[in-house]
């Protein structure tokens, strides 16, 4: 069995390598974003609340977003493994998820941090096209990023359970690394 978290900035990358690695490893790809956007497409009771933080780049509060992951991961096919990509996004989150975690008697294998500098991540914002990746949101969502989430990366270094890749490599090499990573972690 494979659980993940997949951390780094937006446009690093985790949407497309965990869609690729989920396939491989034949778990789910849960991914917050997707979810929070087709809640708002559908204009559901929680889609309505997010849209109004997302529109401001801003990070959906916690207790949205953890009744959002309670929820997926009590899926039947959650149970054999998962890669968890956009939560968690602070170190309240987390230890949020330890305690989830526990009820439902799983564990994160480890956590991986896709590293990408900045420009990069602004010109692939822009590029996407989407309603919320004009520059000025876009870098904002960044300091958002290196205020709330980053710390997540010393809080999971600190529990031995980090791996940093490089997402400023082709698709195909990132991917390769997260399958050596696995394979060197079963």
């Amino acid at each position: 069995m494979t659980r993940l978290i997949f951390l780094g900035p937006p446009g690093a990358g985790k949407g497309t390598q965990a869609h690729v690695l989920a396939q491989y490893c034949n778990i789910p790809h849960i991914s917050t974003g997707e979810i929070l956007r087709s809640a708002v497409a559908q204009r559901t009771e929680l889609g309505q609340k997010a849209q109004a933080y997302m529109d401001k780049g801003e990070l959906v509060p916690d207790h949205l977003m953890i009744e959002l992951v309670r929820d997926r991961l009590s899926y039947q096919d959650a149970t054999v493994g998962w890669i968890l990509d956009g939560f968690p996004r602070t170190v309240a989150q987390a230890k949020f998820l330890d305690v989830l975690l526990q009820e439902v008697d799983q564990a994160c294998d480890y956590v991986v941090n896709f590293d990408v500098p900045d420009e990069i991540l602004v010109d692939r914002l822009l590029s996407r096209g989407r309603k919320d990746d004009m520059e000025e949101v876009v870098r904002h969502r960044l300091e958002v990023y290196r205020q709330q989430t980053a710390p997540l990366i010393d809080f999971y270094h600190d529990r031995d359970q980090l791996v940093t890749v490089d997402g400023n490599q082709s698709v195909e090499t990132v991917n390769a690394e997260l399958q050596q990573i696995i394979q060197a972690h079963s």
